[in-house]
């Protein structure tokens, strides 16, 4: 899986950029070896402004491209490391979610199709 990490409005350090690779590549696991090769994440980790300081400081955005298919997640937190973990706990669901409705969509027998 190629990874592309992007920081706005903060520095990323090499500990920031350690916990996003380790975070995002657990994807990988629910990916055939065919679709891993495939795979690009771009993740953009940061503050929405630099005067933001109440509230959702942090956001978490990451889009997983998968040959034609896209998926996105975004979310906002106030530690910065949960608000990667929602957006890859979200990328994850969208992946089972999608792999569920191929699995469900090749079950349906070609003479039940008919009977409609």
């Amino acid at each position: 899986m190629k990874l592309i990490i992007y920081g706005k409005n903060l520095d990323l350090t090499p500990s920031i950029k350690a916990f996003v690779e380790r975070k995002i590549n657990s994807i990988s696991k629910f990916l055939k070896p065919a679709e891993n090769d495939l795979a690009e994440a771009r993740v953009e980790i940061g503050k929405p402004s630099k005067h933001h300081k109440s509230g959702f400081v942090y956001y978490g955005e990451v889009n997983l491209r998968i040959g034609s298919r896209l998926f996105r997640a975004v979310a906002e937190h106030l530690d910065l490391y949960v608000a990667i973990d929602l957006a890859r706990d979200e990328i994850e669901r969208q992946i089972k979610e999608y792999k569920e409705r191929n699995r469900q969509a090749r079950r349906v027998p070609k003479n039940l199709e008919s009977r409609k």
